[in-house]
């Protein structure tokens, strides 16, 4: 019994500096990830033919601005803005315009579930396409970036290290303010 308490124990700190990294890096890698996904996929837009939502962005731009960019037109628009946001959060340089950015581009990534909804949930019980589905994974996107704004300021995640077996017994971990409302 010694030796499992023991080895809790171990796990218990190994666990507790694995915390105290991730409040020290989690938000730059979040940042980093989400500016290589958009200049990932931004690139594939400039492209013709390779981006798997080409059509449905094509045609979802060209409503959004009224015809001032359809086409092939319509993709580069959409694929610069991506390629900018990516290199705000990528650089960490313009940050909030990048975030301001991807709320536009959020959107209009989202608003083919309003445009076209018939083609995006036909299936039995309305069950989503494939495109509906990359679409509607952007709720994650607008989370992370959330998280991102959050600090633009200079907010940081504080650790307060517990051991894991003060927390076993709670459903979510208390969140911790270190800043004073104003």
């Amino acid at each position: 019994m010694k030796n499992l308490l023991n080895l809790f124990d171990r796990f218990d700190k190994l666990d507790t500096s694995i915390n105290r990294w991730l409040v020290n890096n989690s938000i730059l890698l979040l940042r980093i990830s989400m500016g290589l996904v958009f200049i990932g996929f931004g690139v594939l837009k400039f492209f013709t033919g390779v981006s798997p939502i080409e059509s449905l962005a094509t045609r979802t731009t060209s409503v959004l601005t009224l015809g001032i960019f359809a086409g092939h037109h319509a993709m580069i628009f959409v694929a610069s803005l991506e390629c900018v946001i990516g290199l705000c959060f990528l650089t960490g340089m313009f940050l909030r315009v990048g975030v301001w950015l991807l709320a536009v581009q959020m959107l209009g990534a989202m608003s083919p579930l309003l445009i076209y909804p018939a083609e995006l949930f036909p299936g039995p019980m309305h069950a989503p396409t494939l495109a509906a589905q990359y679409i509607i994974k952007d709720i994650i996107l607008i989370a992370a970036g959330m998280v991102i704004a959050s600090t633009w300021t200079g907010a940081k995640i504080v650790a307060k290290p517990q051991t894991m077996r003060s927390t076993l017994g709670r459903r979510v971990p208390n969140v911790y303010k270190s800043l004073k409302m104003v």
